[in-house]
């Protein structure tokens, strides 16, 4: 076709083809005259006239409608317009036809270096024209920081294409004051005076007092701030255009009876004044999106995201997660640790790339030093971001006689094989015998869940402190000791919602038994048991236990030295914490998990003459509240107070709290994954930071050895001992934590890069530095090409095409063989210096094109059908909750309105809409298995579930789309050719 184009250029340029430019006339008819050079009366020529181009499309392709002349009147017409049009007329000049050519895509002459830069003007659009009014009337005290600008116009643009994303700067860069801006930006954008939005705010309890504050001073209209357990008070959802989620990653188990409330609240249309209807708009704000398993992060997109049908280039999500998923279990049952961390990198990797990143606004503090345009704007204003040095490790050593004993418990509490514990106390439900059993629904799950977490919490208490692990081992004892009793006696009473234990072991069986009386009627959970109620085995098991437990607890009533906490005092409370040279402020942070160790830190510091110690925990944050911000935040607005200079408390203060004017943390128990350190790290790396560095301490046990590579070695022995201790059943203690050594030797929890942002400072500096070249290259026509030098993939073309719904970015070889490309992986080899020469395209260039085009449009058309048909690959859960729906459809007696609401569920489930819909028309299905009721009472329960869930405005396809809404989504789906290369030798 472009041979033809040059053909037609030349034949116009030698005058075999002439053409001519009317002045005033806007000429659109179409008229082909066709007749001899000399009139004779004898039919001497036609003319046609109509609808068709002198095109492929008009002539063969389209649906024309043409009409042939043949009185000569008509030619004779015809002919004398032609004439008289032709004499108005202007001749072309030689030159604009070569202008034409040159200011086309058919210009040969493009440079790989424009090319580039085409590429990325044209992939970050409006992105590279930093406005800073874009953000205006901001609150007195706070400063209009470049990166947040950014955050605010990249989010605001990202959730009004996804409907949502996640806000995940890292700790410490003011994500609440970005969601602020994005929510005002949103109030006025959004039909504002005649509509007035409304905004949902949903924060952990801890949290809330923190949004108010700033939510009045940014003086936001219409807003409603709620606590995560408050979702179900929430009485119109269609009232709210904008939700916001902070810690959303606390939302992330679908099966969660909380995670089904926010989804259906997200996915509840608004509805405006006017009668119309919105999808809402959702902000995730969670610092580390991707520190969770695979399922859980495609939990959180699903809030804003059909499973199966995405505004992603991924369409169908669900297939997507799944591959990855089946992968991760396949990974972690390997046995090489090292290939296990490559594999799940990738894994990571490739959901970052494909789903995460086009979802997300994260900035690092590396981000913010190494592009020049942040690092300047945040000095000119005086806002500094301490250093955050690795890690210091305090390694506190063990006796022989200690160090046997800790080997020994850490053996007991977590082996596998032989002579540890079963935690036989905390599966009882599991041992008994069937008909007893029977009234527990997932006994066995239920058992080992509870006994993992019990292993789970001696493991990590005798990390914390050695006196928290006594208090916890005593009470486990005396818990074994109390339910061995009851054998004794033969009266075993299990009462999950009773305190059993503590009452007998006061001796309070009166008590307990009148306390089970009242509630055995209205507890279902209530059983009173006689030995022989129990597996053979369960007695023997307790027994065994038992022994364990109390050779535990006389061997650690003998220590009476507590190493850990003698060089924390002695040598880093009494030197290093405080010394000048790292800490200027003289204040400190000490976290650890265990409410008993705080309370021992506490207590033991106050008896070493240390008086100036606050020590905050759940019971009584909001009373110390006022205390701690006047001690310890820098941004604090009143009377700064030195009244304390150490604050000990557990992870009640790790989110959602300024701790800045300290700049030293201890962690006294390991931080086992990463997000619990960046959020502990967070309290004191935050805006407002005047300290220049960041140290973090964290402590190590290990052996009494004689040099410092023997004691590093004997602590991280120790530390793969306690990760094979806590195992894959951790998850069940706190599912937020998947326990590695991430951050505690070597890793710094910032040190990640925003590689896109540095492409997009890179061409800001660029257009600062050159305006008029941007200027020429945004001239540039679409479809530019250029031939490029390559022995690595010659023959082989890349080509960047999009349309209104998605970007692609295409790489097609020698062979045929075609790879979609990220966007990363696309400017790696768009990539071009300035003095590097283009080559003419190679003979292949035009047909993978065209391959590239036609692969991009069978992509739109099978997403598109996936949402107007059932999907066949399907999971069982889906496919048995429609065949179950299908069933109703025949019910005597259904009306319409129920046949609607049942298509209505079809299509939500066929687009994954809601992750629960399914699972609860299946368990309906099961129910009534074995319990069968009648079909009105079934169809009845069956529209108390549809009807839980907001199915009121999802479209059904029982009319063919008009024709209108045709032609518009047909070119909203047309691809279209942003730039290609060829690679040649």
């Amino acid at each position: 076709m472009e041979d033809g184009m040059y053909q037609f250029i030349e034949d116009i340029v030698s005058g075999r083809i002439e053409m001519r430019i009317h002045p005033k006339q806007n000429i659109h008819a179409k008229i082909y005259i066709f007749r001899e050079e000399v009139y004779h009366p004898h039919g001497y020529g036609s003319v046609i006239t109509g609808s068709s181009n002198l095109t492929e499309a008009g002539l063969e392709k389209n649906f024309e409608f043409n009409v042939e002349l043949r009185y000569d009147d008509d030619i004779q017409f015809a002919t004398e317009t032609f004439e008289r049009l032709w004499s108005e007329s202007v001749v072309i000049d030689i030159k604009h036809i070569e202008k034409i050519k040159k200011e086309s895509y058919l210009n040969a002459e493009f440079t790989p270096y424009e090319v580039y830069l085409k590429f990325l003007l044209e992939y970050f659009g409006r992105s590279i024209d930093f406005d800073p009014n874009s953000v205006s009337d901001l609150p007195k005290g706070y400063k209009k920081l470049s990166y947040q600008v950014d955050a605010v116009n990249d989010g605001y643009s990202k959730m009004m294409k996804h409907n949502g994303f996640f806000l995940s700067d890292v700790v410490g860069l003011g994500k609440t004051i970005v969601a602020a801006l994005i929510a005002k930006k949103f109030f006025f954008a959004n039909g504002f005076p005649m509509h007035r939005s409304h905004t949902l705010i949903i924060v952990p309890p801890a949290l809330k007092e923190g949004w108010e504050r700033t939510m009045t001073e940014f003086k936001l209209d219409n807003y409603k701030i709620i606590t995560n357990g408050s979702l179900h008070k929430i009485k119109d959802p269609s009232l709210y255009d904008l939700v916001i989620v902070d810690e959303a990653h606390k939302f992330r188990s679908d099966t969660a009876s909380m995670y089904n409330e926010l989804q259906k609240l997200c996915k509840t249309k608004t509805l405006h004044a006017d009668g119309s209807l919105h999808d809402k708009k959702v902000i995730l704000v969670s610092a580390t999106p991707l520190n969770n398993k695979p399922e859980d992060i495609a939990n959180l997109v699903y809030l804003f995201q059909d499973s199966k049908d995405s505004t992603l280039e991924e369409g169908n999500l669900q297939r997507f997660f799944r591959e990855q998923i089946d992968k991760y279990k396949k990974v972690k049952k390997q046995k090489d640790i090292e290939q296990i961390s490559k594999d799940i990198k990738a894994i990571y990797e490739k959901i970052r790339t494909k789903v995460v990143e086009p979802l997300t606004v994260r900035r690092t503090r590396t981000d913010l030093m190494e592009n020049e345009a942040y690092r300047k704007d945040l000095e000119e204003q005086n806002v500094h971001f301490p250093d955050v040095k690795p890690p210091h490790k305090i390694y506190y050593q063990l006796d022989a006689e200690l160090e046997a004993l800790y080997d020994k418990t850490i053996h007991y509490l977590g082996g596998k094989e032989g002579n540890v514990l079963k935690y036989y106390r905390y599966q009882a439900i599991k041992y008994l015998v069937p008909q007893k059993k029977a009234k527990y629904k997932k006994a066995d799950m239920i058992s080992i869940q509870l006994a993992g977490i019990m292993k789970t919490l001696l493991v990590k208490r005798i990390d914390s402190s050695f006196y928290a692990f006594k208090q916890s081992l005593k009470r486990y004892y005396q818990a074994n000791k109390v339910m061995l009793g009851m054998f004794e006696k033969g009266v075993i009473y299990i009462a999950p919602n009773l305190k059993v234990n503590e009452l007998l072991s006061e001796g309070k069986e009166d008590e307990l038994i009148k306390l089970i009386e009242e509630a055995q009627y209205t507890d279902p959970t209530i059983e009173i048991c006689a030995p022989e109620d129990f597996e053979s085995g369960f007695k023997e098991g307790l027994e065994d236990d038992g022994h364990i437990l109390e050779e535990l607890v006389e061997a650690w009533d003998k220590i009476t030295y507590d190493p850990k906490l003698d060089i924390f005092i002695n040598e880093y409370l009494k030197g290093k914490l405080f010394d000048k040279s790292i800490n200027q402020e003289g204040k400190l942070v000490v976290f650890s998990e265990s409410k008993e160790t705080t309370k021992y830190l506490s207590d033991t510091l106050k008896a070493n003459g240390f008086n100036r110690v606050l020590t905050v925990q759940s019971d009584n944050r909001n009373d110390k509240m006022p205390v701690l911000e006047a001690n310890f935040d820098a941004n604090y607005k009143g009377e700064k107070k030195n009244d304390y200079n150490i604050v000990i408390s557990t992870e009640v203060l790790a989110e959602g709290v300024n701790l800045h004017r300290a700049n030293v943390i201890v962690n006294y128990d390991t931080p086992w994954n990463s997000t619990r350190l960046m959020q502990r790290i967070g309290r004191v790396n935050r805006i407002g930071s005047t300290a220049k560095e960041v140290h973090i301490f964290n402590f190590f046990p290990t052996a009494k050895v004689n040099n410092d590579i023997e004691l590093e070695k004997k602590a991280k022995m120790k530390l793969f001992a306690f990760h094979a201790a806590l195992g894959e059943d951790s998850q069940i203690y706190s599912t937020d934590e998947n326990p590695e050594s991430f951050g505690l030797f070597d890793k710094n929890a910032d040190e990640e890069r925003d590689e896109k942002l540095r492409y997009l400072m890179w061409l800001r500096k660029l257009k600062e530095d050159d305006p008029d070249l941007i200027k020429r290259i945004c001239k540039m026509p679409l479809r530019a090409r250029v031939g490029r030098k390559s022995k690595l993939i010659p023959m082989s073309t890349i080509t960047f095409i999009r349309n209104k719904r998605r970007d692609a970015f295409t790489f097609i070889r020698e062979d045929g063989n075609i790879e979609d490309l990220t966007f990363l992986e696309a400017v790696k080899e768009f990539e071009a210096r300035l003095e590097e020469k283009a080559i003419p395209l190679h003979d292949k260039h035009h047909e993978q094109v065209a391959k590239a085009i036609d692969v991009f449009s069978e992509k739109e058309e099978d997403a598109k059908a996936a949402t107007k048909k059932v999907v066949t690959t399907q999971g069982p859960n889906e496919k048995k909750a429609l065949a179950y729906l299908d069933g109703f459809v025949h019910v005597p007696n259904i009306t319409d309105e129920e046949l609607t609401l049942i298509e209505k569920a079809k299509r939500a489930i066929s687009t994954g809409r809601f992750q629960q819909l399914q699972r609860d028309i299946n368990k309906l299905q099961s129910a009534t298995k074995k319990a069968p009721v009648k079909i009105v009472v079934l169809l009845e329960q069956l529209m108390k579930i549809i009807t839980s869930y907001p199915l009121e405005h999802i479209e059904v396809n029982t009319h063919e789309i008009p024709a209108v809404n045709r032609i518009k989504v047909t070119k909203e789906l047309v691809p279209e050719i942003i730039i290609s290369e060829s690679f040649n030798l």
